[in-house]
């Protein structure tokens, strides 16, 4: 068994200072991939997460059924309607696509993407065919779980953000609960060029790469709603665009999402908090940290 470091109570990474003179390209160009019909609200709270996250530019590839609804979330991230068919991606899309991974500093897939054989052939691109740090979460993992080999190789960094569920399809198994942190490790270790970093969700949620591993302390039982986790993909998504490392961006993004979280709680009450409230207490996690 490799011994593991704890980075549980190691200071948290920190975002660079932004120089007076700055302008958005500083800040990266994230470019997210999700949302289908029925789904558009996940893609699109990944996509104002991102932008409370710090991202200078933001992009939201989405089918162009849904096209008009995501845009309408927002007017401060792009929308590209991409070739789709029963309001999902559709492989002529393909090349779009292409061109949007090749300015992008950071990606993301998965918040409402569904589930299709085009579909898994787009994540299987996203994690062995190139190298810009990728965030996998939802309909992206599911991908993952089919096609196992892309466990054992990646293109460039990525982080994998599964929930317990998720987890046990990646790994064949859910851990008990003195035993997630090593089965969090294990498969981080699958990656045979050690560029993957798993952040198992849940109580006190595990971030590791397979040598570095976090406890996270904040969040609460309120936080389990649907786009929880899509808000988090936005957050990890924003810090890697602004050049944290992927094991560093997970580590700060979930605590900050836990954070909150706690605020909004603290405001509202565990009963009734929706994930669009830790969107709105972002600013106020992220200047808590920064002070």
């Amino acid at each position: 068994m490799t011994e593991l470091v704890d980075m549980t109570d190691a200071p948290l990474p920190v975002l660079p200072v932004r120089e007076a003179d700055s302008h958005k390209g500083d800040f990266g160009r994230a470019l997210l991939i999700g949302g289908s019909r029925g789904m558009s609200g996940a893609i699109a709270m990944a996509g104002l997460a991102t932008l409370r996250s710090g991202a200078g530019l933001v992009t939201l590839a989405v089918p162009e059924w849904v096209q008009d609804v995501v845009a309408n979330f927002s007017p401060c991230f792009m929308t590209c309607g991409l070739s789709e068919a029963n309001g999902q991606l559709t492989k002529t899309a393909t090349g779009d696509l292409t061109t949007l991974e090749e300015v992008a500093t950071a990606v993301a897939v998965g918040p409402g993407l569904g589930r299709s054989d085009f579909l898994t052939d787009v994540v299987e691109h996203l994690s062995i065919a190139q190298a810009r740090p990728t965030v996998f979460d939802a309909d992206a993992l599911f991908a993952i779980a089919e096609r196992q080999k892309l466990l054992d190789e990646s293109g460039g960094w990525r982080v994998l953000t599964p929930h317990p569920g998720e987890f046990e399809r990646l790994a064949g198994n859910r851990p008990r609960e003195a035993e997630r942190i090593e089965a969090a490790a294990a498969l981080a270790r699958r990656d045979r060029k050690k560029r993957t970093v798993i952040v198992l969700k849940g109580h006190e949620t595990v971030v590791t790469d397979g040598t570095w591993y976090s406890l996270n302390k904040t969040g609460n039982p309120g936080m389990a709603t649907g786009g929880s986790g899509d808000v988090l993909t936005g957050v990890i998504t924003a810090l890697l665009c602004q050049g944290l490392q992927p094991f560093d961006a997970a580590r700060l993004g979930v605590h900050v999402h836990g954070l909150a979280g706690d605020m909004a709680a603290l405001e509202l009450g565990q009963v009734s908090l929706i994930a669009t409230d830790l969107i709105d207490y972002l600013p106020q996690a992220f200047q808590s940290v920064t002070a």
